[in-house]
């Protein structure tokens, strides 16, 4: 035992040090992306279609979808799609086709399956009734403001740039899992694609806003070659940069509504988020939690203390890495109308529950969507399990 107290007491600084610089880097990378512009003017941009595929009448739907009608843009058509006649998201896009009767509006309902992805399948049975020539896909919990089509079809106006996507926020609802799981989007997944973002990556897309030109899309052969992927919209831009063509993140801020009934949802979730990434990353995903902060943090803790007192040096790498996390937590809540520190105390279980995520996502290649199972095989294909 005492021949390896060097040995752990190098890995325990090696944890503080990392967990310290990382959750400094995050915070930083937050605090840059919070300073840029999120405005955009609608003045010379041409008519654009907005996708919406939507599955089931989940909860704030109908505030999401209206908030997509009330745009301060020139001209503009709404595309609803669903694959079940019976789907009750109908029922809300009614109440929006009567309450906005001016605003040019088609509605698909179309089982047709092109893909083990049933999201891309609905967009490839809905992009026929596109009217225009520039192409904005969004999810259905996103809400926005009335700048939002304005701000992220802007850069389409450059014709190296092939696509535009966007951050997003999560909102939980009121149950304790929705807040966890708007945690895990708030704390941990968006500072990481900062991070990434302030270090010059520009690969980030997400479904959640896609912007694109039509013969853009048309020269990578449609959303067809992208209609069994999980990571469907990561794919979409590999296919555009290898045209050589920029994606553009925006600095435009959605927000998502996150709800979570249970612990065993938010897991399923979580677990398929993971496993994207590590089909994405898998050379670095084995170290992903170093990236966990307070566990790996806590860790290294742990090992200095074997041999002896804590030295003032390790105490305080932990407690600049605590103190980086409970800013970062709250940097994002200046924008929530809960109270600022209501969720503080479900830090150390939020970041242990990604822990245990993390370590899940490498045992197996099953994901969970929408209720159906599927396997992912390393080239990011779903396949479908019976």
């Amino acid at each position: 035992m005492p021949a390896l107290i060097p040995v752990m007491e190098f890995i325990g600084y090696t944890s503080l040090a990392v967990a310290a610089v990382y959750a400094l880097l995050t915070l930083i990378a937050m605090l840059v992306w919070r300073t840029t512009a999120t405005t955009g003017s609608a003045r010379g941009l041409p008519s654009v279609t907005v996708l919406k595929p939507l599955c089931g009448a989940e909860p704030g739907l109908y505030e999401h979808l209206r908030s997509f009608f009330r745009q301060d843009f020139p001209q503009f058509q709404i595309v609803f799609g669903v694959r079940d006649p019976l789907d009750p998201a109908l029922a809300v896009v009614r109440r929006l086709v009567a309450e906005f009767p001016a605003q040019p509006i088609d509605v698909v309902v179309d089982p047709q399956q092109h893909g083990s992805n049933a999201k891309v399948s609905n967009l490839i049975n809905m992009i026929a009734q596109a009217r225009h020539d520039l192409l904005v896909m969004a999810d259905s919990d996103t809400g926005v403001a009335p700048d939002y089509l304005a701000a992220v079809t802007a850069p389409l106006q450059n014709r190296n740039v092939g696509l535009v996507t966007c951050l997003y926020r999560g909102v939980p609802t009121r149950q304790i899992w929705s807040r966890l799981g708007a945690m895990y989007i708030n704390d941990w997944y968006a500072p990481s694609v900062l991070l990434a973002w302030l270090f010059g990556y520009q690969g980030y897309v997400s479904g959640q806003t896609i912007c694109l030109r039509r013969d853009t899309l048309q020269a990578i052969g449609g959303l067809r070659q992208v209609a069994s992927h999980l990571a469907d919209d990561h794919r979409l831009g590999e296919l555009l940069r290898a045209l050589g063509l920029r994606t553009v993140l925006s600095p435009y801020w959605l927000t998502a509504e996150h709800d979570e009934p249970n612990l065993s949802s938010l897991i399923g979730h979580e677990l398929r988020w993971m496993r994207t990434i590590r089909v994405l990353r898998p050379k670095s995903f084995p170290w992903m939690f170093l990236s966990l902060s307070l566990p790996p943090a806590a860790l290294g803790l742990a090992l200095i203390a074997v041999d002896d007192a804590i030295p003032p040096t390790a105490w305080a790498l932990f407690v600049t890495t605590l103190v980086a996390r409970l800013a970062l937590h709250v940097v994002h809540r200046r924008q929530d109308a809960r109270p600022l520190l209501s969720d503080c105390w479900l830090l150390p279980a939020r970041d242990l529950l990604i822990l245990w995520v993390w370590f899940r996502s490498l045992l197996g290649s099953r994901v969970i969507w929408r209720g159906n199972q599927f396997a992912v095989d390393n080239d990011g294909i779903l396949h479908r399990r019976s």
